[in-house]
Parts: structure tokens; C-alpha cells; sequence
């Protein structure tokens, strides 16, 4: 199958003086470049993932980087055979990655970057600790081996578990997320808290898997967009997640069919279709179930979706 697509996952910190002003000319431009994803703008910076064909992405890193304020951004590219975005989404927001952190200016003062090659050799010495920033579905599908993982349901939750931290103030302290976003505010963090030795794994966990053979991660990288995971692991893999019905091993996600409840959780094929793609006998049973094709994921409905909607300026002719 032909890959004439790309998936762009990237971010930057860096000051955006009128995020409101920049997100109507970034809009407009993603959509007369057919670029589909959703982008999340702030003072601090820019958080996107989008999906184009392979001419217009590489046009769309061209022009970012030829911006001052983006110049060194570093993009994560995976290719694919058609869009994994229906719609376009860029919206402002106080954050690009919700942490609770407004004062923490990761521009300024972060964790050390480690490249993917360095991290595997680095990340199984004595001294060393791999810190998975992420959310409790992320890591349960898949994560480093080894790695310490927080209960936590959101991000914003991590600046609440810096207590459980402290055993390894001492220690070499790798962070790492799904493509380094997290990981990098989550390493600024932990230096103004008096963690000393603080690292991230640049690029994270995408990174990580592009660049190297994918070594000791454990499952699957969960992802935000249709797919809703990605194998990176080429060498050793293994399943770690478990079947949310029967707890059989399982690296299957799938949303619950019903879109009340839409929570992202291991199924493993005989238990969704015995539920028709639903989590639970009640969620099987609710009058809103979508009806299941064994993907178990299902298409957002577009309800008279317009990329201009949400635009102040007039479209271009044509448009």
C-alpha cells in the first residue's frame, strides 16, 4: 500500500506574543495546505500533531522552521497510506500541554536531551531512572522496561506525585513521554523542586522508535490519532497490557462503543465481539452503542464540520 502520507508530531516552546492573531493565520493556512490534525496554541509555544500528503507536510515544516520563533523545532514524521485526521483543529489555550505549570518556562531551564541512541545505552545503568510522564491508558498499553510509572489520570496530576519522586533525588532521572512535550515541562519541574541530574529523551517515545531498533519498549506507544497505538519495538516485543474484560494479555486498543462512556482500553477481539465493542455489559446494553466492525474505532461524525468555522477572516477565492 502506497504511503503517500505523513503524520507530523512535533512542539516548541517558545513565546508566541499574540497566540489569538498567529492561530487565524496558522488556521488558514493548514486548510489551503490540506493539512488535517489538531494544533494547540499558547504564549508558551505550539503542540501538534497533523496529517497531509508527504509534499504538503514537507512544505509545512519548510515554512514553520523559516519562522524566527520556530526555527528549531524538531519534527517527528511516520508515514502512512491516507489522512488518520477527519477534521482541522487550532485552538488557543492557556498551556500547550495542560500541566498546571504556567510559571514553568521550559525555554529557559530544562532537563539535559538525550538522543534516542544515547538513551539506549544510558537507560539500563545503575544509577539511571526512566520516568514515564504519562497518563495512566497511556502507560498501560505500553511502556519502557524497567520504567517507573505514575497513577495519575492526567498530566496536570504529575506536579501532585513529586513526593513519590523522592527516593531517587539521587539518581540519573530520564523523563520521557509519547514525543517529548511532556517530558520536557515534566524535567523543568523536577529541577526547580532540587532534583539535580534531570534528562529527557528528545523526541520521546516516537523518537525513540524511529531512530533505533525500538529496544525494551514494552507493548505499544498509544498515540492521538485514529490509530490509537503504534508498534515501536523491532527487537525484543512484548505485550503488557491486559484485556479490560477478561484480563487476557491484550495491545488492542479500542474506544467502548458506547460514546457515553468512549473510554480508550485494551479489548481483546473474542471479548469485543462477544460485547459488540463495548467495555462492559451496561455500556453493550445503552441505546447509544454505536454498532461495532470489529475495528474498534469509530469515525466522529462530521455534523456539518466547516474548516472555516471558527476563522475571523475572509477565505480566499476559491476556497
Amino acid at each position: 500500500m502506497d504511503k503517500a502520507y505523513n503524520i507530523l508530531l512535533y512542539y516548541c516552546y517558545t513565546p508566541i506574543d499574540d497566540p489569538e492573531a498567529f492561530r487565524e493565520e496558522h488556521h488558514l493556512y493548514c486548510i489551503e495546505n490540506n493539512l488535517r490534525g489538531r494544533i494547540i496554541l499558547a504564549k508558551e509555544g505550539i503542540n501538534g500533531t497533523i496529517s497531509g500528503l508527504r509534499e504538503d507536510c514537507e512544505k509545512y515544516m519548510y515554512d514553520l522552521k523559516a519562522d524566527a520563533r520556530f526555527s528549531h523545532i524538531h519534527f517527528k514524521v511516520e508515514t502512512h497510506h491516507a489522512h488518520v485526521f477527519q477534521k482541522l483543529h487550532v485552538r488557543v489555550k492557556a498551556e500547550v500541554v495542560h500541566a498546571n505549570l504556567p510559571h514553568i518556562n521550559p525555554a529557559q531551564k530544562a532537563g539535559k536531551y538525550i538522543a534516542p541512541a544515547d538513551f539506549k545505552k544510558m537507560k539500563d545503568e545503575e544509577d539511571v531512572v526512566l520516568l514515564d510522564v504519562r497518563s495512566n491508558y497511556e502507560h498501560s498499553i505500553g511502556k519502557f522496561k524497567n520504567a517507573i510509572t505514575l497513577d495519575i489520570d492526567n498530566f496536570r496530576d504529575f506536579p501532585q506525585k513529586i513526593d513519590v519522586l523522592a527516593p531517587y533525588q539521587n539518581k540519573k532521572i530520564i523523563t520521557y513521554c509519547t514525543g517529548g512535550i511532556k517530558c520536557e515541562k515534566a524535567s523543568a519541574y523536577l529541577l526547580e523542586k532540587g532534583f539535580k541530574n534531570v534528562y529527557q529523551l528528545h523526541g520521546g517515545i516516537i523518537q525513540y522508535g524511529l531512530m533505533t531498533d525500538g529496544e525494551d519498549f514494552e507493548g505499544k506507544c498509544y498515540i492521538f490519532d485514529n490509530r490509537l497505538t503504534t508498534t515501536i519495538n523491532k527487537r525484543n516485543p512484548v505485550v503488557v497490557g491486559k484485556c479490560h474484560v477478561c484480563h487476557t494479555p491484550c495491545d488492542r486498543m479500542v474506544n467502548c462503543a458506547n460514546p457515553n462512556c468512549n473510554i480508550h482500553v485494551p479489548i481483546c477481539e473474542a471479548c469485543a465481539k462477544e460485547l459488540d465493542g463495548a467495555c462492559s455489559e451496561a455500556c453493550q446494553k445503552h441505546p447509544a452503542r454505536r454498532a461495532y466492525d470489529g475495528t474498534g474505532y469509530y469515525t466522529k461524525k462530521m455534523y456539518g464540520y466547516n474548516p472555516y468555522k471558527f476563522l475571523y477572516v475572509r477565505p480566499l477565492m476559491g476556497n
